[in-house]
């Protein structure tokens, strides 16, 4: 029984990390290093991200700065997020860029927000996804005589509990964003 509900939990916690991740991801009014550092820039023959390349600070209140560490990569990161489509203007001298948010005009703003709802919702249906394969796991289990069916009725209710901790977590979380958004 502790094993699926240990599958389980890992596997909660990687959904709502990859979602966290995602929603991290989308722009709003503030920078967040999150906006450039999993971009993939074309540099030493292979395809890295912009956190592998250099360090990622805040600068202002709409400014994103990259330092990076060798001069060859600079116009391919430039290159890279201009071409990612996160609308950052992006400006570069010696081994610095900088990318600047505009602000977002309502339009782009409950764009994002719905980019987001859109996010959490796939992130609950991996929820979900999860949940129901456990509770498989859990019912061919007590078919095999493995575990007794009070078992099994303690594990799904254990179960339950680790999901609906997981879907409580990105709802906090796609509320967060969506006030950030609004802002």
């Amino acid at each position: 029984m502790d094993t699926y509900l240990k599958e389980l939990e890992d596997k909660l916690k990687a959904a709502v990390f990859k979602f966290k991740e995602e929603v991290g991801g989308v722009r709003s009014s503030r920078p967040s290093p999150e906006l450039v550092e999993n971009i993939y820039v074309e540099a030493y023959g292979q395809s890295m991200q912009v956190k592998q390349l250099g360090t990622i600070t805040i600068g202002g209140s709409r400014e994103i700065v990259i330092s990076l560490w060798d001069k060859e990569v600079l116009q391919p990161v430039v290159k890279a997020i201009e071409a990612a489509g996160a609308g950052l203007s992006v400006q570069s001298d010696g081994l610095t860029v900088r990318a600047f948010l505009p602000a977002l005009s309502e339009e782009r703003r409950q764009e994002f927000m719905k980019l987001a709802k859109r996010i959490s919702e796939d992130a609950r249906i991996q929820v979900r996804m999860t949940r129901e394969e456990t509770m498989k796991k859990l019912k061919s289990a007590e078919d095999e005589g493995i575990l007794n069916k009070d078992g099994v009725f303690k594990a799904k209710e254990k179960a339950q509990k680790l999901v609906d901790n997981a879907n409580a977590e990105i709802e906090k979380n796609l509320e967060a964003k969506i006030k950030e958004l609004g802002e």
